[in-house]
């Protein structure tokens, strides 16, 4: 049952979102569907891709609409450091600047440095200023609810194609919150192999070995849970029935799900249906416009393992200003900043800053990169078709790899490798050329946007670059007859 919403709130804000920028039809309603009647659980962590592909919506737009939504107050954006080997939820963080790219699951005890490509995840709740839902409480969920669903993410798959909550669910002999001082005890057929025990809220857990000829009688096994551990760690038993009791001896609740598995080695990585990356939102060029306050903290950024960067500028634009003047060559430039901007924004990509007459554009991948600026060489020749004295004509060059994002200035910036041999290439183009890396011509999906365009392949040496760079010219195409 949909709980109580705060109808003149959303209908304020509804009222809003309409006009923040053209949607495709019934968008918005499917959104406002979603807060009046969706299940609690529909409302907590909602993933804009999943939201996309049941309720009929192109991805882009989908992931625009909740980050107009969320600015409008409608939803909280949720940070997430995500467990590769358990699905948990091992962090949340309400803001950027406050993620942390190392990170230690306390379910599985293992070690991770997460990259903005995976591992951070961006969700979106509702309000509790528009709609009240149990997770915006966690001390009141049922434990399972609790451990499964709060404290992990539902996009984990089993390696035999089980959501990993179903696959706990199945596993699980025994959960449930452990009182100050109190002891519960859990009751279960214990078969041959490993019974873990674990708790998400702390870095701790215990392991019962199940081997040998199955138990003569019932057996029992006292535990205590000391905060940040159990004692003992370790337990040996027979297969057959087995009682577990667990004796909280701290002042805090806890929480412990007992779970049957396999063998210690078990713990390869989950498969995960697809989610919004923190490298996907960064890319958004909707997200840099709505939430310029997040920053990325500490000096040492965070990892990209690949990302496209673009890289433009105007052929000439020194003689422009000398021709047309100062005042009408900035508006020229200005009107080619837009051009570039809308061409950046259609492809999933970012303007990342503007130096001058140039610009550095961000992409998800190079295919998206290529298209863009396949569309920006086209959208300037439009721009300057028929008035040859104001003509302007963009030079462009792409590569892809890995990239580190930080603040600078106050702004989401890129550093790196990946970005210096991005702005050389461009340096290398002409009027009206793209050139690009071997490493973006031949990324998938490039060839089949290129559709056989003239090509022309070079070698260049840049300096401070060892190695010698493939390159790839697309060259100025001829004006129509």
């Amino acid at each position: 049952m949909a709980g109580i919403v705060d109808a003149v709130f959303l209908d304020r804000a509804l009222g809003e979102l309409e006009v923040v920028r053209s949607w495709s039809p019934r968008v918005v309603s499917r959104l406002e569907a979603l807060i009046t009647a969706g299940e609690d659980g529909d409302l907590f962590r909602v993933n804009p891709l999943t939201f996309a592909k049941e309720r009929g919506v192109a991805t882009e737009e989908a992931v625009d609409l909740l980050l107009h939504a969320t600015a409008l107050g409608l939803f909280e954006m949720d940070w997430l450091l995500v467990c590769p080997r358990c699905a948990c939820a091992v962090k949340s963080f309400a803001h950027l600047r406050a993620l942390k790219s190392r990170y230690r699951c306390p379910e599985c005890h293992h070690d991770y440095e997460a990259a903005l490509d995976d591992f951070i995840a961006v969700y979106f709740t509702v309000s509790p200023n528009v709609r009240t839902i149990r997770y915006h409480r966690p001390e009141t969920l049922e434990p399972f609810d609790y451990l499964y669903v709060f404290r992990g993410v539902r996009e984990g798959v089993a390696p035999d194609g089980t959501p990993f909550v179903e696959a706990c669910r199945q596993a699980l002999r025994g959960i449930g919150f452990l009182e100050p001082g109190e002891t519960r005890s859990f009751a279960f057929e214990a078969a041959e192999g490993l019974v873990f025990g674990l708790s998400r809220d702390a870095d701790a857990g215990f392991v019962i070995r199940v081997e040998g000829r199955p138990a003569a009688a019932p057996q029992r096994i006292a535990l205590t849970w000391r905060g940040q551990d159990y004692a003992p760690d370790q337990i040996a038993i027979a297969p057959g029935p087995v009682t577990i009791d667990i004796t909280n001896d701290t002042p805090e609740r806890g929480i412990v799900a007992i779970l049957q598995g396999g063998t210690a080695d078990d713990q390869g990585f989950l498969r995960f249906e697809p989610y919004l990356t923190g490298k996907r939102l960064l890319t958004s060029q909707t997200f840099r416009s709505l939430f310029r306050s997040e920053i990325i903290g500490g000096a040492e950024g965070l990892a990209i393992r690949d990302v496209a960067l673009l890289f433009t500028d105007i052929k000439g634009s020194t003689r422009l200003y000398q021709r047309i003047g100062d005042l009408n060559a900035f508006e020229l430039v200005q009107q080619h900043f837009d051009r570039l901007r809308e061409a950046t924004r259609q492809h999933g990509g970012a303007i990342v800053k503007t130096i001058g007459d140039a610009v550095m554009a961000v992409y998800p991948d190079a295919a998206q990169a290529v298209a863009a600026a396949l569309e920006m060489r086209e959208a300037i020749r439009r721009f300057s078709a028929g008035q040859s004295d104001r003509a302007v004509a963009v030079k462009i060059g792409i590569h892809h790899g890995a990239a580190i994002a930080v603040t600078l200035n106050d702004q989401l910036d890129y550093f790196g490798h990946t970005v210096n041999i991005a702005s050389r290439v461009q340096e290398m183009a002409g009027a009206g050329e793209i050139w690009l890396t071997e490493d973006v011509w031949s990324y998938p999906g490039v060839q089949k946007l290129l559709d056989g365009q003239p090509a022309q392949h070079e070698v260049a040496r840049f300096q401070g670059i060892e190695q010698p760079m493939s390159l790839v010219c697309l060259p100025s195409p001829a004006e129509p007859a």
